[in-house]
């Protein structure tokens, strides 16, 4: 299961450094992983991809109260977004020489 987040943060560095000590309350609840991506025009807005082992454990993770105090500590600055998915497929193309 994946919970997806995207919402604007007042400062990429900083916002990623309360990210970073937030992990243990993540793993707390069965995260496995996060990938974060920036937008390409403004490097403020972020979509982070946690993965956790089960729904259950990502739902519980975004009722956890240091979740919103963390959000606000790490300047989040938009209500966030939030999706559950989950993956329904994925490739790899590799690179093709011209002929």
């Amino acid at each position: 299961m994946i919970l997806v987040v995207q919402h604007t943060v007042r400062d990429y560095d900083a916002w990623k450094s309360v990210f970073d000590e937030h992990e243990s309350t993540r793993a707390k609840h069965g995260a496995t992983g996060h990938t974060i991506y920036r937008d390409a025009d403004d490097p403020n807005a972020v979509t982070i991809f946690n993965r956790f082992a089960t729904r259950e454990g990502a739902e519980a993770f975004s009722r956890d109260p240091s979740l919103k105090e963390a959000m606000e500590r790490g300047g989040v600055t938009s209500e966030p977004r939030i999706m559950w998915v989950e993956e329904a497929d994925s490739a790899q193309y590799s690179e093709r020489k011209a002929a």
